[in-house]
């Protein structure tokens, strides 16, 4: 006579159950962890410094896992290096007076090797003049000879540029040219005008570099100065600003915007 085989009791089966879903919510969360660590960031746009590629109160999704350095560890993941032209989220060299990192977001103008110099605001790469229709150029009445002749022009203490890179200027010029060290970019904002970038601090060490940014996923108009409003009360504040005109004042038609 054949033995019944003894079905599970309710508490076992409610056990083993539970052990799987926490398994499943344990591989979730190392998966969402490893996404946002090593892969993908979000990033909000603080300045107009990129108009009109970008604008103040972009949100934007960060591609870093195809410009983190090669890596011996990670060589699993895809990679591809940073280029001319590219748009770059990155760490300011200089670290903030209170110790923290700013991000930024720029366009690589130089790469390692690269001669740079600036006339009216127009780039000229190793002898040859770029059509750079994204950037703006300046005018008569918004001229700046050091801003816009750069690297021609020494630099003084009313040009807004860092005491590090007043001194360490001259050692990248050659016949009027600065030319980009070896892991290091130099970069510029598209709104060549408005943008304190590489010309006023420098160049981007390749470790500071965190990723390449994709599109936009949301747009919300943001005042030019809600980046310095740090209290605790400005920003929430301005979030519940967000949260109460979300549908009627976010910028639909730059949803998944793309970056180029």
């Amino acid at each position: 006579m054949k033995k019944k085989l003894d079905a599970p009791s309710e508490g076992t089966g409610s056990k083993g159950s539970g052990l799987r879903d926490m398994a499943s919510y344990c591989g979730l969360v190392a998966v969402w962890l490893f996404a946002t660590t090593f892969c993908l960031q979000n990033v909000m746009i603080p300045s107009a410094s990129m108009a009109s590629t970008l604008l103040v109160g972009d949100h934007v999704i960060v591609d870093r896992a195809r410009s983190l350095p090669e890596a011996g560890w990670a060589s699993f993941l895809p990679h591809r290096e940073i280029q001319r032209g590219d748009v770059i989220v990155f760490y300011k060299p200089p670290v903030e007076e209170n110790g923290e990192h700013m991000y930024l977001v720029k366009r690589v103008v130089g790469v390692p090797g690269d001669r740079i110099r600036l006339n009216r605001g127009v780039v000229t790469l190793n002898g040859v003049a770029q059509d750079e229709p994204y950037a703006a150029k300046p005018t008569d009445k918004n001229y700046d000879a050091y801003r816009d002749e750069f690297p021609s022009v020494t630099p003084s203490e009313f040009d807004g540029v860092t005491a590090e890179w007043t001194l360490d200027l001259p050692e990248h010029v050659e016949n009027g040219e600065l030319v980009v060290p070896a892991g290091s970019y130099f970069v510029m904002g598209d709104n060549r005008t408005n943008s304190v970038d590489g010309r006023y601090w420098g160049f981007v060490p390749r470790a500071n570099i965190a990723g390449r940014p994709l599109f936009v996923y949301w747009s919300f108009p943001t005042p030019n100065d809600q980046m310095y409003k740090t209290k605790f009360s400005e920003q929430t504040s301005f979030a519940l600003y967000e949260a109460m005109h979300f549908f009627d004042k976010t910028r639909w038609s730059r949803t998944f915007h793309g970056v180029k």
